[in-house]
């Protein structure tokens, strides 16, 4: 079995940002409009895992070939950093990996924890991540399943026939970040109003607000405030 999967080796470059907080135009206030920061993610990590990790990874790989599914199909890489475990699963074999991971006895993954977005715009074809937080009450362990599609086709399937208490972490993912989760039993915004446009926890969503009156101040919008740039 392949150590990284198959995503290239070393840290993945996933957006360039300007600005103390990434912001352009208007709306950076900071005097820091200069900055430039390269931003990265850990690439696969090679054999030994260390601790437990090993032991997980090679019993999930287990499980799949007995179904017929190569590990390399169902998981794109193995990344361990700062001591955490993160296994980035393609969608067409999410839920036959969550079941793997609930339902094998040395494994027991029986607790979902939820479901986050992230959106990196520059990561061509990968721009919108799907993060599950799950738990094994069993044997105290604890990992990450990271499911990564394109904006141009958002779907993934929906956690919630093997972890119930998804359901309303992935209606907020998709209220914020417009991952569609196929086969949600009732998949609708929770936070934003039914008719909102765009999801706004998108990095590429527009900056606006509303005028603030403090002790007789007033203070502009974010996206009408003077630039330093």
């Amino acid at each position: 079995m392949p150590a990284t999967g198959t995503r290239p080796a070393g840290p993945q470059v996933v957006d360039v940002r300007t600005g103390m907080f990434g912001v352009t135009g208007s709306g950076d206030t900071s005097g820091f409009g200069g900055l430039v920061r390269t931003v990265a993610m850990p690439g696969p990590s090679p054999r030994p895992y260390g601790g437990w990790f090993d032991e997980v990874v090679d019993i999930l790989a287990e499980v799949l070939a007995e179904q017929g599914i190569a590990f390399e199909d169902a998981v794109e890489a193995v990344v361990v950093d700062r001591e955490e475990l993160t296994l980035h699963t393609s969608r067409e074999h999410l839920l036959t990996v969550c079941r793997a991971l609930r339902d094998e006895q040395d494994l027991r993954f029986e607790l979902g924890l939820g479901v986050s977005g992230v959106h990196y715009p520059h990561e061509t074809g990968r721009e919108l991540h799907a993060v599950y937080h799950l738990t094994s009450v069993t044997h105290s362990r604890r990992l990450r399943l990271e499911v990564s599609v394109p904006e141009s086709d958002p779907h993934i399937p929906s956690s919630t026939p093997v972890y119930p208490g998804h359901d309303w972490h992935e209606r907020e993912t998709f209220d914020f970040f417009g991952i569609v989760f196929d086969g949600h039993p009732g998949l609708a915004r929770i936070e934003m109003p039914d008719d909102w446009v765009g999801h706004p926890q998108r990095k590429d969503y527009p900056l606006g607000g509303i005028p603030v009156e403090y002790k007789g101040a007033q203070v502009v919008p974010p996206d009408e405030r003077r630039s330093y740039n």
